[in-house]
This record gives structure tokens, C-alpha cells and sequence, in this order.
């Protein structure tokens, strides 16, 4: 193991050590703040019995499903339009403007209209966590794509480069680490907006755990169910890191190289 490593499990293990004690000498209420047992017996019980009408594994699945589809959606529609808007000088000049006034409205926002326009269904919580997602894709795809010199892309003209070539050999791959980043701050968006999402009409998932637990006065089951979003969106965030190393192995092999 890696010396950061060493000293990532360095600091969980103190940070686990401060929760036993401050928990077991009572310096926090059992009624505020779960002691490791209480947690692990609140995750005994949705593990194996089930807590809010549903296993925790049935809760996860259901919560990965709609932070998936909407980041999904935010990337087919936030990373094209990025590169419009960074390409093109006359769709920055048409889209900008309302882009500007669409962007500081916080995800949460969205949630009365969402509900209004789709339901209290899943089609709801899934523009809300798109509208989270959406705007970091396009702010970093706009910033790759004018990190790219003009020179560039006007040679790319000067010699009839065709648009579908020019957008994948050369826009994309010139774009792409500004657009990785986007990325992931549009996954952590995504992530940090889900239980919002779920706590309005929401019958199952993780958001619907903590909003249960919140009203049953059940601390140990409401820090299940934030660990269970945190090792989620961890897990989530891992992917993306392997695939964006894969992606993006040729810029590494430049960068050793240089």
C-alpha cells in the first residue's frame, strides 16, 4: 500500500476511535448521535429484515438507478452543448445569456415544477438530479474547449476538416480532461442532490431511508443510510476515475513522456 493510503486508514482509524469513545463515555446522547453498536445493529435490520417497506440492497439499487439515468442524461445534453457554446462564438452569444440566469437556481429549485410537470414518480427526482448534473458538464466542456489555441482550429478550417472529424479527432480528445472534471463534479452533484430528490413522493430508496428514520427518531439508521450514499457515490466516483484513465491514458503517456 501507497503512503497516502497509509495514511488515509490512519485517519479513519482515529476518526473511528474518537466516535467510540465520545459515544461510549456519553460526552453525545445515544438519542443524538449512534454509538458503532447502534449502527450495527441498524444495519443488521435493514440488511436482513428490511427497514421503510424494503432491504437496504433494494433501496441502493433504486437510488444508484436514478443518479445513474440523470448523470447520464446530463452528460448527452450538458457536454454537447458545452462544446456548441465553446466552438461556436454565435451559439455562446444566442445560449450565454440564459445559461446565466438558468444557472445560480439550486437544483432543489426544480422540485416543486418537477413535481408539477411529471408527477411524484421517478421521472420527477430524475430532472432534479439531471439539473444538478447538468450545469458542471457544461461550464467545464466550455472551459476545455476554449483552453484549446485558435490557431487550432482555424488551421482545422484552412484545410476543409469536415465537422464530424474536427468535433471527434480534434475538439473531444483536446477537451476531454476539462471534461472529465466536469464530470465528476456533475457525479457528486448528482449524489448530493439524490436525497432531496427522494424525500418528496418517494416510497423506496435512500432518501426515503433517511426521511423514515428521520421521523422515527432513529439516528443509528439515518447514519446507515448517509454511509450507504457515501460508498455509493465512492464507488461511482471510482468508476468514472478508471474510466477516465483509460479515456485519457494517452495524455498521461504525453505528460511522462514530457
Amino acid at each position: 500500500m501507497k503512503r497516502r493510503g497509509w495514511i488515509g486508514l490512519a485517519t479513519f482509524g482515529a476518526l473511528l476511535a474518537l466516535w467510540i469513545v465520545v459515544t461510549g463515555y456519553g460526552f453525545v446522547s445515544p438519542g443524538r448521535f449512534p454509538s458503532p453498536k447502534d449502527f450495527a445493529l441498524s444495519a443488521a435490520q435493514i440488511v436482513l429484515q428490511g427497514y421503510a417497506g424494503g432491504l437496504l440492497i433494494t433501496h441502493a439499487l433504486h437510488s444508484l438507478f436514478l443518479v445513474i439515468l440523470g448523470f447520464l442524461v446530463a452528460i448527452v445534453t450538458g457536454v454537447p452543448l458545452g462544446l456548441w457554446m465553446g466552438w461556436s462564438r454565435r451559439a455562446e452569444a444566442a445560449i450565454n445569456p440564459v445559461f446565466l440566469i438558468v444557472r445560480p437556481i439550486p437544483p432543489l429549485a426544480w422540485i416543486p415544477l418537477a413535481i408539477l410537470w411529471l408527477g411524484l414518480g421517478d421521472a420527477a427526482k430524475i430532472m432534479v438530479i439531471w439539473f444538478a448534473a447538468f450545469v458542471p458538464s457544461v461550464i467545464n466542456t466550455f472551459a476545455g474547449v476554449r483552453t484549446i489555441e485558435r490557431s487550432t482550429i482555424e488551421a482545422a478550417r484552412m484545410l476543409g476538416t469536415p465537422p464530424r472529424r474536427f468535433i471527434v479527432e480534434i475538439l473531444v480528445p483536446a477537451a476531454a480532461p476539462m471534461i472529465f472534471t466536469g464530470l465528476r463534479l456533475s457525479l457528486q452533484a448528482a449524489w448530493t442532490t439524490l436525497v432531496a430528490a427522494e424525500l418528496v413522493g418517494a416510497l423506496v430508496g435512500l432518501g426515503f431511508v433517511l426521511n423514515m428514520a428521520q421521523q422515527d427518531i432513529y439516528p443509528g439508521m439515518i447514519m446507515v443510510g448517509m454511509v450507504a450514499v457515501g460508498l455509493l457515490g465512492f464507488a461511482t466516483t471510482f468508476l468514472l476515475s478508471r474510466v477516465e484513465r483509460a479515456a485519457l491514458a494517452w495524455n498521461v503517456a504525453a505528460g511522462g513522456a514530457g
